[in-house]
């Protein structure tokens, strides 16, 4: 692995972990497309444009992952708003798991120092 490659390191790593953040943020409630997009960018490592939030959570809605609602807004146009399905519950549920055996398990050699 050559030193410059550390960004697209994060971006291997983003792209693989969004969706799953993604639905962890419509756990508890829906949201609309660009209060996505603002919730993630203010984690560090965690910044998107509309432009790559629209295709991932249409990739999801096709998955079964997300549904969608219209919803009249006070401030302007109707939004489209993105909830969790069962199936996106199941696997955000899965995900978790399977997170927090692989992130432990990458913890345990960086956390070393070996």
């Amino acid at each position: 692995m050559e030193p410059g490659d550390a960004s697209n390191l994060l971006t291997q790593m983003r792209r693989g972990a969004l969706p799953y953040c993604v639905l962890a943020l419509l756990r508890h409630e829906q949201r609309y497309g660009v209060e996505i997009v603002r919730m993630l960018g203010e984690v560090d490592g965690m910044v998107i444009s509309e432009g790559t939030i629209y295709p991932l959570l249409s990739r999801l809605r096709r998955q079964g992952l997300v549904e969608t609602v219209w919803q009249e807004s006070t401030t302007g146009p109707p939004r489209r708003y993105y909830r969790l399905t069962p199936a996106g519950h199941q696997a955000l549920e899965a995900f978790t798991a399977e997170w927090e055996r692989f992130s432990g398990a990458v913890e345990h050699f960086i956390g070393k120092g070996t």
